[in-house]
């Protein structure tokens, strides 16, 4: 596992079969150190955030389920929506 600084800040990376991925856990710290999962989940009720994770998958993934991800994206940055990791892994 490497590691990069950013903003005087480690990010953890990781090199899986040639594809390497960063830690946004590590990212998130910047913004808050105690509780880094609040950025997250903040990050993941951004419509635009679920617009490009949507993009993503319909690029990266042919088993991707667009008609099923479609009620998520438009409920996606209204006040009372919430994107959980059990809600993502459907996908």
């Amino acid at each position: 596992m490497a590691k990069l600084i950013v903003k005087e800040q480690v990010v953890r990376t990781l090199n899986k079969d040639g594809i390497d991925y960063i830690c946004i856990t590590d990212i998130a710290r910047q913004k808050n150190p105690i509780e880094p999962k609040d950025v997250i989940k903040n990050w993941l009720r951004l419509k635009n955030t679920l617009e490009y994770l949507g993009l993503w998958e319909k690029l990266n993934n042919p088993n991707f389920k667009g008609v099923e991800f479609d009620p998520l994206l438009n409920e996606a940055g209204s006040n009372a929506f919430t994107m959980s990791l059990y809600k993502s892994l459907k996908f």
